[in-house]
Protein backbone atom coordinates (compact mmCIF):
# COMPACT_ATOMS: atom_id res chain seq x y z
CA UNK A 1 0.00 0.00 0.00
CA UNK A 2 1.31 3.08 -0.87
CA UNK A 3 1.57 6.23 1.70
CA UNK A 4 2.23 9.95 0.76
CA UNK A 5 2.90 12.53 3.42
CA UNK A 6 2.01 15.99 2.50
CA UNK A 7 1.89 19.65 3.94
CA UNK A 8 0.14 22.30 3.19
CA UNK A 9 1.84 25.61 2.02
CA UNK A 10 -0.61 27.65 4.24
CA UNK A 11 0.05 26.34 7.30
CA UNK A 12 3.57 26.50 9.57
CA UNK A 13 5.63 23.62 8.70
CA UNK A 14 5.97 21.36 11.59
CA UNK A 15 7.88 19.03 9.30
CA UNK A 16 10.68 17.51 12.29
CA UNK A 17 8.02 16.08 14.20
CA UNK A 18 4.62 15.57 11.83
CA UNK A 19 3.41 15.80 8.39
CA UNK A 20 0.05 17.95 8.13
CA UNK A 21 -1.83 14.83 6.56
CA UNK A 22 -1.03 11.14 5.78
CA UNK A 23 -2.45 9.33 2.56
CA UNK A 24 -3.24 5.99 2.29
CA UNK A 25 -5.07 4.71 -0.87
CA UNK A 26 -8.73 6.33 -0.44
CA UNK A 27 -8.20 7.73 2.96
CA UNK A 28 -6.70 10.92 4.22
CA UNK A 29 -5.44 11.32 7.66
CA UNK A 30 -5.35 14.97 8.80
CA UNK A 31 -3.21 15.84 11.88
CA UNK A 32 -4.80 18.05 15.09
CA UNK A 33 -4.54 21.24 13.67
CA UNK A 34 -4.67 24.32 16.43
CA UNK A 35 -5.15 27.59 15.97
CA UNK A 36 -2.42 29.47 14.34
CA UNK A 37 -2.15 32.21 11.50
CA UNK A 38 0.25 31.30 8.70
CA UNK A 39 3.44 32.39 10.56
CA UNK A 40 2.81 30.06 13.48
CA UNK A 41 1.69 32.77 15.89
CA UNK A 42 -1.19 31.71 18.01
CA UNK A 43 -4.63 32.98 17.41
CA UNK A 44 -5.78 35.26 20.10
CA UNK A 45 -9.62 36.05 20.75
CA UNK A 46 -12.70 33.71 21.56
CA UNK A 47 -12.79 30.10 21.92
CA UNK A 48 -14.84 30.88 18.15
CA UNK A 49 -11.77 32.70 16.99
CA UNK A 50 -9.68 29.91 18.11
CA UNK A 51 -12.16 26.92 16.46
CA UNK A 52 -12.26 29.16 12.96
CA UNK A 53 -8.41 28.90 13.12
CA UNK A 54 -8.42 25.49 13.52
CA UNK A 55 -11.15 24.74 11.04
CA UNK A 56 -8.98 27.17 8.27
CA UNK A 57 -6.20 25.10 9.00
CA UNK A 58 -7.74 21.28 8.59
CA UNK A 59 -9.40 23.09 5.47
CA UNK A 60 -6.06 24.26 3.88
CA UNK A 61 -4.68 20.37 4.68
CA UNK A 62 -7.57 18.76 2.96
CA UNK A 63 -7.29 21.24 0.04
CA UNK A 64 -3.71 20.21 -0.33
CA UNK A 65 -4.18 16.63 0.20
CA UNK A 66 -6.67 16.93 -3.16
CA UNK A 67 -10.01 16.77 -1.19
CA UNK A 68 -12.20 18.78 0.87
CA UNK A 69 -14.57 19.49 4.01
CA UNK A 70 -17.38 17.70 1.56
CA UNK A 71 -15.75 14.59 2.28
CA UNK A 72 -14.51 14.09 5.70
CA UNK A 73 -15.75 11.52 7.38
CA UNK A 74 -14.92 12.23 10.77
CA UNK A 75 -13.60 15.61 12.90
CA UNK A 76 -12.22 14.50 16.66
CA UNK A 77 -11.99 17.54 18.78
CA UNK A 78 -10.17 18.72 21.57
CA UNK A 79 -11.07 21.04 23.95
CA UNK A 80 -9.05 22.25 27.11
CA UNK A 81 -12.30 23.18 28.64
CA UNK A 82 -15.58 21.63 28.26
CA UNK A 83 -17.42 25.08 29.40
CA UNK A 84 -16.51 26.25 25.82
CA UNK A 85 -18.43 23.60 24.10
CA UNK A 86 -21.20 25.89 23.01
CA UNK A 87 -18.97 28.77 21.69
CA UNK A 88 -17.33 26.22 20.00
CA UNK A 89 -20.07 24.41 18.49
CA UNK A 90 -21.70 27.41 17.78
CA UNK A 91 -19.10 27.61 15.28
CA UNK A 92 -18.42 24.04 13.63
CA UNK A 93 -22.11 24.39 12.84
CA UNK A 94 -21.72 27.58 11.13
CA UNK A 95 -18.52 26.71 8.95
CA UNK A 96 -18.32 22.73 8.43
CA UNK A 97 -20.67 21.59 5.30
CA UNK A 98 -24.05 19.89 5.82
CA UNK A 99 -24.45 17.09 6.04
CA UNK A 100 -21.82 17.06 9.26
CA UNK A 101 -19.27 14.13 9.56
CA UNK A 102 -19.45 12.04 12.33
CA UNK A 103 -17.63 13.20 15.40
CA UNK A 104 -16.15 13.40 18.84
CA UNK A 105 -15.65 16.08 21.06
CA UNK A 106 -13.69 15.46 24.13
CA UNK A 107 -11.99 17.46 27.28
CA UNK A 108 -8.04 17.17 26.97
CA UNK A 109 -6.06 17.83 30.50
CA UNK A 110 -3.22 19.92 28.32
CA UNK A 111 -2.84 20.75 24.40
CA UNK A 112 0.08 21.80 22.83
CA UNK A 113 1.10 25.20 23.23
CA UNK A 114 -1.55 25.09 26.12
CA UNK A 115 -3.79 25.75 23.43
CA UNK A 116 -7.83 25.88 24.11
CA UNK A 117 -8.82 23.97 21.02
CA UNK A 118 -7.25 21.35 18.35
CA UNK A 119 -8.90 19.85 15.85
CA UNK A 120 -7.78 16.76 13.61
CA UNK A 121 -10.28 15.15 10.85
CA UNK A 122 -10.51 11.87 8.43
CA UNK A 123 -11.62 12.27 4.71
CA UNK A 124 -11.79 10.12 1.65
CA UNK A 125 -10.34 11.50 -1.31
Amino acid sequence: MSVEHINSTENPSFSHILSHATKIPGLIFVSGQVPVDSAGNLVEGTIGDKTEACLKNVGNVLKASGTSWEKVVKVNIYLKDMDNFGAMNAVYEKLVPTPKPARTCIQAAKLPNDVDVEIEAIATV
